[in-house]
């Protein structure tokens, strides 16, 4: 195990929470407010508290840049099917990483070395070689320059799956890390109407 006092920091935390637990025990499987959100992993992003959000209310789904990957649509087609969620969000942020690099640059970096790479502000780095591997070149990492076209990106494949019923709003956001503020995405919204 490592030296890090993160694994005890969390599991102190855990305790504590766990004490107070209370009724939560007894929240419904099902989202309270009937709704999900799909955003970034980026730890400056708190849904619950941007959106709102006690325990029991919404789906939030996370991953790098809040994209609508196929496991991101899976999860939000149980979310509905399965769970009743009736509206979704897609929130992406100012300052986000996946704007910081492409496919090829990551897929070269992780082929030289596993560990984790330096960023000058303008290029990837490793600091040690050896032990990478080529896998990477065979991921798609769904990383963009254009935020707002990201969004519309997501929204537009979330709208046009043939798994998402035509009745689910698909609103279009993002998250502005400087302010806390909602921004919304208008086109993106209007493409996400429903039917």
């Amino acid at each position: 195990m490592s030296s890090s006092t993160i694994y005890s920091d969390v599991t102190v935390a855990n305790e504590a929470y766990a004490a107070e637990f209370g009724e939560k025990g007894d929240l419904a499987l099902a989202p309270a407010r009937g709704f999900a959100i799909l955003t970034c992993m980026d730890a400056r992003l708190d849904p619950a508290k941007y959106a709102g959000l006690a325990e029991g209310d919404a789906h939030v789904i996370r991953n790098a840049g809040g994209r609508a990957t196929d496991d991101a649509i899976r999860s939000l087609v149980i979310s509905h099917k399965l769970l009743g969620t009736r509206e979704w969000f897609v929130i992406h942020h100012t300052d986000c990483g996946m704007e910081l690099f492409d496919g090829e640059t990551n897929g070269a970096l992780l082929e030289d070395n596993l560990s984790t790479a330096a960023f000058d502000g303008k290029t990837w780095s490793n600091p040690s070689h050896g032990g990478g591997s080529p896998a990477g070149h065979f991921v798609h990492w769904h990383a963009f320059k254009d935020l707002a076209e990201s969004v519309m990106q997501d929204v537009k494949r979330i709208r046009e799956h043939p798994l998402v019923s035509s009745d689910i709003p698909v609103y279009g956001f993002i998250y502005d890390v400087k302010t806390g503020k909602l921004v919304p995405v208008d086109a993106a919204t209007e493409a996400g109407r429903a039917a």
